[in-house]
């Protein structure tokens, strides 16, 4: 049995809420405290109600009406509001937000300007049109205001959705012309590597392929173009909150499949409220001694993510830019000058600062720096143990895997664990996950599909515009026959539990993409390259290290037109035309010329099968050779895995 890299004291045990909840439940440890949460979800989720005090109109008794997946029927009696909960009781001279940016020093909102500029925002929302059901598109970086306008337009009924403003245009309208935005709130321009990037000329070919958007409100945030503090001026309204159904949509998120558009999905207040509050109060808890960053996007879940700790008594710390600018050291600078106490980021991040033999606790005072969070992709053994080397031998470090999806954590920490280098800690309370193999049965100790067998009170209320919830219940319950048994959430994600009850993840076991925790469907880059009059055909995949020791890499196979070479300029053309339409974290870390792409009877690329390939896999078991249109495309492949790995093996 390994050695963990870092175990809780008596004292840490014993003051943390995990323990409360044991000793009120009778639990003896963590996993009976889990299996006690999933033997009946519905107790578990109305015991979540009662202890965080959730305010609603309404009967909570009824917590779980119907646990059929998909459409299982939480607290279908209730009326409540998401931003009503992070406003109330609040001392409008603490501190709610701290707000850094690019070389600049950290800012501060107490929560009376966070109130008085929701109020502001609401109130011109309200005088342009925006009602209860209407949806409202943000673009915009990650800044208070933008926090501020989600707030508001929940406040409202309204629901949110959000792009970075680093998302090109395309890629923009895939998203938002799905859910026909009343309104849309953008940016002049956003700052990054040290740059400003005008993108006054990108928000009016959104606005103008929008036409539902009654109006654009736009934030100088380069202090060039913008007319927020006209619209959003001085009111005298005050902050009110419409109470509303459980599942009445709070935000639309978006996660590509493997073809279409993007998936706009839907999460209801409730289901967030509740995930919000048992995930920073039980599962990564804070309380008002804490603050808490995490380094994403606007269009990243895990900025969702972070406006929940507003939940809580917890300042969060907000970073816009390059975390790389203008060295990698820069967010440590940050850590230590906003007294961050838990600082979260993406598994490429830690690898990045392990790579460049980064020691930030030689240089800088993180002695409040007392957790650090890893998500977006497996974090490594050697990135364990460099946060235990390099930022703070009593750090906790907790992994978490979640996703979009659900706007939560499947797997992910509890602070009275031990950490193990390379494994998250435990399942996440109320969350029935499983590893199974493809005949649908539970392995354990074995690399499995991360399924789900229980409803979670955050699993999308549906798809924006999905008849008969069609696509919903391709995306997740059709994996594994249903006509026998109860439907499950099949995740997409490699998994296996140890028999201590921590996990490891072993990255995707579908075809989409995930980069810097923002997860693209390949059809959106087939879409950016086949643009080009050099390429004819593409596949794309993403391979992850075989021994975890580091981030996946992305190779894109391009069929070139009659008489074009692979040359560099091409490649810049690819990257460029990557990074505008599509999303800058998704250029390919390299460009391979093929003869052809190898694609089933009926078509289908592939993509799984060539993963798999190569990452080892024998042909055979890969792909049935009768089932290919072009065996000898297939071919090539096989080859091709066979040269890099005898490359890889070779000192």
């Amino acid at each position: 049995m390994p050695e963990p890299l870092w175990t809780p004291t008596d004292e840490q045990i014993a003051a943390s809420p995990l323990t409360a909840l044991m000793r009120e439940v009778g639990a003896a440890d963590y996993e009976a405290l889990w299996r006690w949460s999933t033997e009946d979800v519905g107790r578990f989720w109305g015991a979540m109600w009662e202890r965080f005090d959730v305010l609603a109109d309404g009967d909570p008794t009824v917590a779980l009406a119907d646990d059929t997946m998909p459409g299982a029927r939480w607290f279908p009696d209730v009326a409540l509001s998401f931003p009503e909960h992070v406003f109330r009781g609040r001392n409008p001279e603490q501190v709610a937000i701290v707000f850094a940016a690019e070389g600049e020093a950290p800012q501060e909102w107490t929560w009376g300007r966070l109130t008085r500029e929701t109020a502001q925002i609401r109130a011109g929302l309200r005088g342009l049109g925006v009602e209860r059901g209407d949806r409202v598109a943000g673009y915009l970086p990650n800044v208070p205001q933008t926090v501020a306008a989600f707030l508001a337009t929940a406040s409202l009924g309204a629901t949110w959705s959000c792009c970075s403003p680093d998302f090109g245009t395309r890629t923009v309208i895939d998203r938002f012309a799905q859910i026909e935005p009343t309104v849309l709130l953008a940016c002049d321009g956003y700052r990054y590597n040290g740059k400003a990037f005008d993108r006054t000329a990108v928000v009016e070919e959104i606005a103008a392929a929008l036409p539902s958007v009654r109006a654009t409100v736009q934030l100088p945030h380069l202090g060039t173009h913008g007319d927020w503090a006209e619209r959003f001026g001085p009111t005298d309204e005050p902050l009110k909150f419409v109470r509303l159904p459980f599942d009445h949509p709070l935000w639309i998120l978006y996660s590509s499949g493997t073809t279409g558009l993007p998936k706009a999905i839907v999460h209801g207040h409730g289901g967030v409220l509740l995930e919000m509050l048992k995930a920073w109060n039980l599962g990564q808890p804070v309380s008002a001694s804490d603050r808490v960053m995490w380094t994403t996007t606007t269009g990243w879940v895990m900025w969702n993510i972070l406006i929940g700790a507003t939940l809580t008594d917890a300042p969060i710390v907000l970073y816009d830019g390059s975390f790389g600018y203008p060295d990698l050291g820069a967010l440590w600078d940050v850590i230590e000058q906003a007294d961050v106490t838990v600082f979260g980021t993406g598994a490429a991040y830690l690898h990045g600062c392990l790579k460049a033999g980064l020691a930030p606790e030689e240089t800088r005072d993180l002695s409040r720096l007392r957790a650090v969070g890893s998500t977006g992709s497996p974090l490594s053994p050697d990135g364990f143990r460099w946060v235990y080397d390099h930022v703070g031998a009593d750090t906790w470090l907790f992994s978490i895997s979640g996703g979009t999806d659900i706007a939560s954590a499947f797997v992910g920490g509890a602070e009275i664990l031990p950490v193990y280098a390379g494994e998250l800690q435990a399942r996440c309370l109320g969350v029935a996950a499983a590893a199974w193999d493809e005949q649908g049965r539970e392995v354990h100790d074995e690399v499995g599909e991360l399924v789900v067998t229980k409803p979670m009170p955050s699993m999308p209320v549906g798809f924006w515009n999905d008849p008969g919830d069609e696509r919903y219940r391709d995306s997740y319950f059709e994996h594994y026959d249903s006509t026998t048994r109860p439907a499950v959430w099949r995740h997409g994600d490699w998994i296996r539990f140890t028999p201590r009850g921590s996990a490891i993840i072993y990255g995707r076991s579908d075809s989409t993409i995930n980069r810097g925790g923002i997860r693209m469907g390949t059809a959106e880059l087939y879409a950016a390259v086949l643009a080009l009059e050099e390429i004819t055909d593409a596949l794309v995949v993403d391979v992850p290290p075989e021994d975890g020791s580091g981030d996946s890499r992305m190779t894109m196979f391009v069929v070139l037109a009659d008489g074009v070479e692979l040359t560099p300029e091409l490649t810049k053309a690819v990257a460029g035309a990557v990074r505008r339409d599509a999303s800058p974290r998704h250029v390919p870390d390299e460009l391979v010329a093929i003869p052809a792409v190898p694609r089933t009877l009926t078509g289908k690329v592939l993509e799984v099968p060539i993963k798999k390939l190569l990452m080892g896999r024998p042909a055979e078991e890969v792909v049935a050779r009768d089932a290919l249109a072009d065996p000898a495309a297939f071919d090539w492949f096989v080859a091709y895995a066979a040269r890099s790995q005898r490359a890889a093996r070779t000192p």
